[in-house]
């Protein structure tokens, strides 16, 4: 085999159907016409053959942030495909071998039902159950929290991303419950704070009643309960996004994952 013939993908890689629609950033075009053509693009995206719903702008900014907190288990509010916990699974994994966090790693990734997530991931990974942990469970009821809390190990930094309905009572409920996993210096982020600007989602159709994720996470932050978290706005970093809300606990307020 020559070195030329030795980079020719195998046929099924080259296929247009397995790559996300293309998106033209045109010259003369405008910014809010690219936002609104990368918010349509996002939703059929998709990794290690997993549909995966996120900007790889905001993946870059999850990236740093795992990296920066030293987390070593994901919660995940919101499972959908299974691709985001494949992908939160291999970053902690690379961290992992750089020696920055224990190699017990852990995704634990909630949702109402996981009824067909198993056999997708296991077509991606057969081994996929070792570090990522499925559970189903409604998150506006206390006690499904206080069941993630039996998979985190002991002493574990805990980064937990809300990636659910994007309705105020939700996006409400998920702070008030998993907000206590987040360590001194860790983040709580919520997704899609876009989802409250119409005018950005016009090739998108939500499922449901959505909104109200930007007011429940203020509303949240003003209570006794958010008063320890800043809302750091500043890390959407790349411009588009999917106006995620990036939270970090403060200095001197740690809490346990078992609290």
């Amino acid at each position: 085999m020559t070195d030329q013939e030795s980079l020719v993908l195998p046929p099924h890689v080259e296929d247009p159907e397995l790559l996300p629609p293309q998106v033209e950033a045109a010259a003369e075009g405008t910014l809010l016409t690219y936002w609104q053509d990368r918010v349509g693009q996002h939703v059929h995206d998709s990794y290690s053959g997993v549909r995966l719903m996120k900007f790889p702008e905001d993946l870059r900014m999850f990236e740093h942030l795992l990296w920066l907190s030293r987390a070593q288990v994901v919660v995940e509010l919101g499972t959908h495909s299974g691709g985001s916990a494949l992908w939160f699974r291999d970053r902690l994994r690379t961290m992992a071998a750089y020696g920055l966090i224990p190699q017990d790693i852990r995704v634990v990734s909630v949702d109402l039902s996981q009824k067909s997530t198993h056999d997708v991931l296991a077509s991606a990974d057969s081994a996929y159950a070792e570090h990522i942990t499925l559970l189903e469970g409604d998150i506006l009821d206390p006690r499904t929290s206080a069941r993630v809390a039996e998979r985190i190990p002991q002493g574990a930094r805990c980064l937990v991303v809300e990636d659910t309905r994007h309705a105020y009572e939700t996006t409400h409920a998920a702070l008030s419950h998993y907000s206590r996993f987040v360590p001194e210096d860790g983040f709580f982020v919520v997704e899609d704070g876009l989802i409250d600007s119409p005018e950005l989602c016009v090739h998108i159709k939500p499922p449901g009643e959505t909104g109200g994720v930007v007011s429940a996470v203020r509303d949240w932050l003003s209570s006794d309960q958010g008063q320890v978290f800043q809302d750091r706005s500043d890390l959407n970093r790349y411009g588009i996004s999917c106006r995620n809300m990036w939270l970090r606990r403060t200095t001197g307020t740690a809490s346990a994952p078992g609290s």
